[in-house]
């Protein structure tokens, strides 16, 4: 089966496919017969890419001779066009993809013969000069070309490529082939990790690493994935929030200090939530949660002017506006403001509990007055947040590890940072009282107890820490997948993780 001669407009069946993989390795076996085995060769001198190529390009002066441009490229062979002595082919590495001539006088005949049995999807290096075709097209006139790899399995063809979303995931190796929109995105990623971490550099935070295997499953409400040591003969979680490490950094005399890594919850699988996901976590001494306010809203606005140009950007159809001077509201007011029922009248569980019920919140068992504030906030509010906004002064039932506000010990200073109705960021003003801390744990504890899998373990070790004194402390966690969500323009979570999780195949 001839692949030039098929019409590419029609997706190809399994059978087909499998005729033409026969066809790769029957020519693969006769380049392995002739002492020409791709496989073979280790390396190519690949010091030019397909971006550079044509951005330090130079048009001649016209009546002026200029000597041509050598270059040397690889990547993979995308396209092949014409027959006879002389053929034009798209080449694509990393970067993008550059038009190619391969001429038999060029290269000579043997050489010709043997290009001529490549196959859209080899690997294939080239030495060349660097032209402009009379269609204004920058090309490279091939000098040399060699056989890197040969790709025995046929791409998708280019009308239909890869439209079934779980295959692309599944197969991403083939998504970043086919789709350069896909690739765009995570060089973007790329950037903005960076980003986030020039930003914190600058204003002098330091990098650290905590451990991801821990012995108790703490810094946040969620459920942990288990595992065993088997030498300790002990379980083991892989860690849910680095927080209680990089809090007992802080007692050791550290000013300034933040973590960008993975996280692991055994949780829910959506368009938001993956089991492992990166986040960015940071702790300022003698400082609060305003200033964590602060530096949110200029991290994340210097990172959409950076990558996007503009702190206006487009988000699934909606513009956002990141321009500094965001709005900051309490969960109370928000809940008045949207809703009309004020829970700073409501001072017992019964009464939070029937002033939900008033306006439609449905509320299961007994819950105490916080949790009740809580479950109305994420009903009736939290989708209306389109602007970004930070939701200040949280319950203390939901807020474990955090400082009262003075003002009214019912609350915490705590804040969560919502864009087009998600939430990006978490903050507080750190508790760092022992004691009141060791009474917290006690009532997670109870919760536990009581069947919730996700409250907070007693870390024992932790409150040691602070016994020896925490300063003043404020504390941030950024969501980076979300963030690159928003900065890309991206659906899904699952768009900007290079291998999001699967369930298996049968």
């Amino acid at each position: 089966m001839n692949e030039e001669n098929l019409n590419q407009e029609v997706e190809l069946t399994e059978e087909e496919v499998n005729k033409l993989i026969k066809v790769r390795i029957e020519k693969l076996e006769e380049l392995q017969n002739n002492g020409k085995d791709p496989f073979q060769i280790v390396k190519f001198d690949n010091k030019d890419n397909s971006k550079d190529i044509k951005e330090k390009f130079v048009d001649p002066v016209e009546g002026e001779e200029t000597e041509p441009v050598e270059v040397t490229i690889a990547g993979r062979l995308m396209a092949k066009r014409g027959h006879g002595k002389a053929s034009f082919c798209d080449l694509q590495d990393m970067y993008g993809r550059i038009q190619i001539y391969v001429k038999m006088d060029e290269v000579g005949a043997e050489s010709y013969e043997e290009f001529k049995k490549y196959d859209v999807g080899d690997i294939i290096g080239i030495k060349g000069t660097v032209f402009k075709t009379h269609m204004g097209e920058i090309s490279i006139k091939v000098k040399e070309i060699i056989l890197l790899s040969k790709s025995l399995r046929p791409l998708p063809e280019k009308y239909h490529g890869l439209k079934d979303m779980d295959l692309r995931y599944r197969q991403r190796y083939v998504d970043l082939i086919m789709n350069n929109d896909v690739k765009e995105t995570f060089f973007k990623r790329s950037a903005i990790i960076k980003g986030i971490r020039s930003y914190l550099d600058e204003r002098g935070y330091l990098e650290v690493d905590t451990p991801i295997l821990n012995t108790i499953a703490g810094g946040a409400a969620a459920r942990p994935f288990i595992t065993h040591h088997n030498t300790l003969d002990i379980d083991m979680y892989l860690r849910i929030a680095p927080e209680l490490y990089l809090k007992r950094l802080i007692v050791g005399g550290f000013h300034k200090v933040y973590e960008m890594g993975r996280l692991f919850r055994n949780e829910g699988m959506d368009i938001k939530h993956n089991p492992e996901f990166t986040t960015i976590e940071l702790y300022s001494a003698y400082e609060d949660y305003h200033d964590m306010m602060d530096i949110t809203e200029g991290m994340i606005s210097t990172l959409a002017k950076d990558i996007c140009g503009d702190t206006k950007i487009d988000y699934q159809g909606t513009m956002i506006d990141l321009t500094p001077g965001w709005k900051r509201i309490s969960m109370i007011d928000a809940i008045k403001e949207v809703t009309g029922a004020d829970f700073n009248n409501a001072n017992t569980d019964e009464e939070a509990i029937a002033l939900a019920k008033s306006i439609g919140v449905e509320v299961e068992g007994t819950p105490v007055r916080g949790h009740v504030i809580n479950l109305v906030f994420e009903e009736k509010v939290e989708e209306t947040l389109i602007q970004p906004t930070f939701i200040i002064d949280y319950p203390i039932e939901i807020s474990p590890l955090t400082k009262k506000k003075p003002s009214d010990p019912r609350l915490v200073e705590r804040f969560e940072l919502f864009i087009g109705g998600r939430e990006y960021a978490n903050a507080y003003s750190e508790l760092n009282d022992p004691i009141d801390q060791k009474e917290r744990f006690m009532m997670q504890m109870a919760e536990r107890e009581a069947g919730n899998e996700e409250a907070n373990m007693i870390d024992d070790d932790f409150v040691q820490s602070l016994e020896y004194g925490m300063p003043p402390t404020g504390g941030l966690g950024i969501g980076v997948d979300r963030l690159i969500m928003l900065l890309t323009n991206s659906y899904s979570i699952r768009d900007v993780l290079l291998f999001p999780t699967m369930k298996p195949l049968a």
